[in-house]
């Protein structure tokens, strides 16, 4: 149950003819009245003799009889109060009672004293009710609204548990404001997914990832098509800008204009800055504050590389650093997410772009962000989006398997320190998110888990032999249960690349066992895959790799299906 308490207005007359009105595009079926302060309001939807002018009137009643300098400027309250999709059809009489109980915790009645205020509450869908209410009680006192949005959420989380509805979770005042039912109704009308409000936020949040200063920041908003605005102090300062979609337009034909701030409240330019203060060069430079590292990989697949690593380092400082630099670095992990969505190739990027957009309410609580100690994953952000977009195929599309499976385990680690803090909406977005995540691991994993598989299998048997023995030295608790997942033919391969280019792979496997959150993998030996590829510099893409194999040949193109849904196929034990 989500209700929303809507701007104050001035005129009456005004809400009773849209709640009573066919709507915008004739989405308001049989308007009338379901509850109201004195259980004998009249209806102008149900009684023929009823008119709006006679409901306005008696609800205006008491600021009329006011003096004109005592009247509230805005006096018409309105809270809209609206069921999930999946909750159950309430009654009228079950709508009555929670306008009822709405307009007590708000504060506009007090039925045990009889000095509310006048109000009424309007059904004219299945779905939801609106409650119109005149801010002057009957003793011609004002109403103390003070937190009336905390107490009605509060009393929405009672009526879900009364009623059997959708428990949703407690908000904390932090999240983006949610589109108006009018911005739904154009979005439907339009047959967009999405409303432009959400449209924009995401557009900002991709075009902030891993800058570093103003004229960036605005020459990716000017890239994504945007229409820009400027807000300019007489002294040349900038204070803020505001944002609109070219095709959005009002009655006018001018644009409709959001700024920073509408579209959620860490994308206001201030706060914006606050993410560039943490950068060790000026902030309108375009250089970065440290030099790229070097390796034998270029364009998106070394980035996809590094950012794998600093979303790696970053599972750590959630486990020990404080709550601060916590919120900063996952504000900056919701920076990669936007990023690797971005630049994403067509098997994972409607996933990876759920997963930015569902991660994105993990990234804002009321432990303020201590931005600085965040710049390996800021710096990772901007490195993928200058890297071009992926192909999804060969080293790129096999490093974008390898930067989700760590962004999942960075995700998770995430969850789990909002469900310590009792964040309970940004715990909900992020496991939501690596649902997401999940989704598009399978997508991107496929080919390359594949052709490793392949490989393995054509390992010779006293090579898989000795491997098999090195696995149950290096991780005898593990061993048994990897040795039984579809990926340890994948991983016998991993391991011949690594003892090839030199490296121990037994205290590779015992590092890379050693770090935390493996009893959330669906496949420990896919996730030991990628930190084995990842801390030895192999190849992630091994399509035409031959390395420790008996035989030069194998398919380049595998696609096959492991049990419960992951990639890879049926086998035995070695």
């Amino acid at each position: 149950m989500i209700p929303r308490i809507q701007k104050r207005g001035q005129r009456t007359i005004g809400l009773l003819a849209y709640l009573y009105g066919p709507g915008k595009h004739e989405e308001h079926d049989d308007p009338h009245l379901v509850a109201s302060w004195d259980h004998n309001a009249p209806d102008p939807g149900r009684d023929p003799s009823a008119t709006l002018k006679q409901l306005q009137q008696l609800l205006d009643q008491p600021v009329a009889n006011l003096d004109h300098a005592e009247r509230p400027k805005k006096h018409v309250w309105h809270l809209s109060v609206r069921n999930a999709a999946e909750d159950r059809l309430l009654t009228d009489e079950e709508w009555g009672e929670v306008a009822r109980r709405m307009v007590t915790a708000a504060g506009i009645d007090d039925p045990d004293q009889d000095t509310g205020c006048r109000w009424v509450a309007v059904r004219h869908a299945d779905d939801h009710i609106h409650i119109v209410a005149t801010l002057v009680r009957e003793d011609g006192y004002k109403p103390d609204l003070g937190r009336d949005a905390a107490r009605v959420q509060a009393q929405a989380r009672t009526l879900e548990a009364e009623l059997g509805l959708r428990r949703l979770n407690k908000g904390d005042g932090t999240a983006a404001q949610r589109p108006t039912s009018a911005e739904r109704h154009k979005a439907d009308r339009q047959g967009r997914e999405r409303t432009v409000r959400e449209e924009l936020r995401e557009a900002v949040r991709r075009a902030v990832a891993g800058t570093v200063g103003e004229e960036e920041f605005f020459d990716r908003l000017a890239a994504a098509g945007l229409i820009v605005h400027k807000r300019i102090a007489p002294s040349g300062d900038l204070l803020g800008y505001k944002v609109a979609l070219p095709f959005d337009r009002n009655k006018d034909g001018e644009p409709v204009f959001y700024s920073g701030s509408r579209l959620a409240p860490d994308l206001s330019l201030p706060r914006i800055r606050k993410r560039w203060s943490g950068h060790t060069t000026d902030q309108h430079s375009d250089k970065p504050s440290e030099p790229a590292t070097t390796t034998t990989l270029s364009g998106p697949a070394e980035a996809r590389r590094r950012a794998a690593t600093a979303a790696w380092q970053t599972i750590l400082v959630i486990d020990q650093d404080e709550e601060a630099t916590v919120a900063a670095h996952i504000a900056a992990a919701g920076e990669v997410l936007d990023s690797l969505a971005a630049t994403s190739a067509a098997p994972t990027r409607r996933e990876l772009s759920e997963a930015a957009f569902a991660f994105e309410r993990a990234t804002r609580s009321h432990i303020r962000s201590q931005h600085g100690h965040d710049q390996a994953l800021r710096r990772a952000a901007r490195d993928l989006v200058r890297s071009g977009p992926a192909l999804g195929r060969g080293e790129d599309g096999a490093t974008t398997a390898m930067v989700i499976d760590m962004l999942s385990f960075l995700v998770t680690a995430a969850t789990h320190w909002h469900a310590k803090k009792g964040h309970a909406q940004q715990a909900a977005a992020a496991r939501q998110a690596a649902e997401h995540l999940r989704a598009a691991y399978q997508a991107a994993a496929a080919h390359p888990l594949g052709a490793l598989y392949q490989r393995g299998r054509r390992l010779a048997r006293p090579l898989l032999q000795r491997q098999t023995a090195m696995l149950r030295k290096a991780v005898p608790e593990l061993a048994e249960q990897i040795l039984r997942e579809p990926g340890w033919y994948a991983l016998a391969a991993t391991i011949t690349d690594a003892e090839t280019a030199g490296h121990d792979p037994t205290a590779l496997l015992t590092t890379a066992a050693e770090r935390r959150e493996l009893n959330t993998a669906q496949s420990i030996s896919d996730v030991l895959v990628w930190r084995l590829r990842r801390t030895a510099d192999l190849p992630a893409d091994t399509s035409h790799a031959v390395t420790g194999s008996r035989t030069a040949g194998h398919p380049a193109n595998l696609s096959v299906q492991h049990p419960q849904g992951r990639t890879g196929t049926r086998l035995g034990r070695p």
